[in-house]
This record gives structure tokens, sequence and C-alpha cells, in this order.
């Protein structure tokens, strides 16, 4: 690897261990293994190397959790059945890959300072909610782009719920299977409690 490719392992590597707000110029040329004045040379400043290395390693997470929740196990299995073992996964990167989502959770905090994070993130919102409604509902987001964003917003708002409630309180976050019966029961009341 050359200074720049260091550059951006090192800044990933110190992004995961002291967060975005936590993390300087010298821990990342320490941690590269590099000299100060190669940030400026390659990025010019700090922070567009934090930016760059974090929407590099938001991409890297987004395509792991996209293998992971590809695989829908059994052909035969119930949509129901899908979603949990989806669920599944998708909790267990939250103690894997912890230090991203709290690097994210921290950035959510910093948008207005950080305008070119906002936009990363927007479109890296995008697609994650297109992705979802594939994954979820085997829906083309190509077919009913409207309805596949609509689903994949749903899915995307509980998995920020849950990923808050999982950094915080591990122990009373639902898991996979709480999560499916619950769904069930609010199903189930508006199926009952129609007019």
């Amino acid at each position: 690897m050359g200074n720049r490719e260091d550059l951006l392992a090192g800044a990933k590597r110190c992004l995961m261990e002291k967060g975005y707000a936590g993390t300087t110029a010298r821990d990342v040329s320490a941690a590269a293994g590099t000299s100060l004045a190669a940030i400026g040379y390659h990025f010019r400043t700090t922070k567009a190397l934090l930016n760059e290395a974090l929407i590099e390693a938001m991409a890297e997470w987004g395509e792991e959790l996209g293998r992971a929740l590809a695989d829908d196990g059994a052909p035969d299995a119930t949509p129901a059945e899908r979603f949990e073992a989806a669920w599944e996964r998708i909790i267990e990167s939250f103690d894997r890959l912890r230090p991203l989502w709290a690097v994210q959770f921290e950035l959510i905090s910093q948008m207005d300072r950080v305008p070119e994070l906002r936009e990363a993130f927007a479109t890296a919102n995008r697609q994650a909610r297109l992705g979802l409604a594939e994954v979820f509902h085997r829906l083309d987001p190509a077919a009913d782009e409207p309805a596949a964003l609509a689903l994949g917003t749903f899915h995307q708002a509980l998995l920020a719920g849950l990923a808050t409630q999982w950094l915080v309180d591990p122990g009373a976050a639902l898991s996979a299977k709480e999560l499916t019966q619950t769904l069930r029961t609010i199903s189930n009341d508006f199926r009952t409690n129609q007019p």
C-alpha cells in the first residue's frame, strides 16, 4: 500500500477506536505509520481524510450487511421466518460492528456541521432503503420504486431504533424472535380493529 491507502486504513482504525471527534491527525499518522505532512499532501485536511475514511467504512459495512441479508435461508421459508432470520443477522452485526454503529450515531449529531457527510449518508440511506425492501419483501426496486422506498424506510426506522437500543442497553433490546412476535401483534391489532 502507498501512503494514501495507509492513511485511509489508519483513519478507519482510529474512527473505530476513538470516534470521529476523538481522532486527531497525530492518531491517524501514528496508526498509518506515516508523517503528519502526508495527511496534508494526500487529503489537505484531517477532516477530509476522516470523512473519506468514514464513507469507505460505511460502504464496506453496507456491502457486508448486504451479503449477510442476501442469505435468506431456506427457499420455502415464510415471510415471518425470513424476517426473523434477517434480523438475527442484523442484531449479530451490532456486536461485531459496534464501533462502526457508534461512530455513525456520533456523526448524525454533527450532520449540520459536516454537509459532505450529510450528502454521503443521504445517498447511502436511499440505497439501504431499496436494498431492505428487496431483502424483506422480495420487491424489485426498479419495478415499484415508491413502494420499495416506503417499505425500506420502515425497515430502516426499525434498524436505527433497534441499533440505538442495543448500543445503550443490549440486554433490554428486542431479539429477532421478539421483534417478529411484536410485529405479528401489531399486524393482528390492525386486522382486528378495522372499522
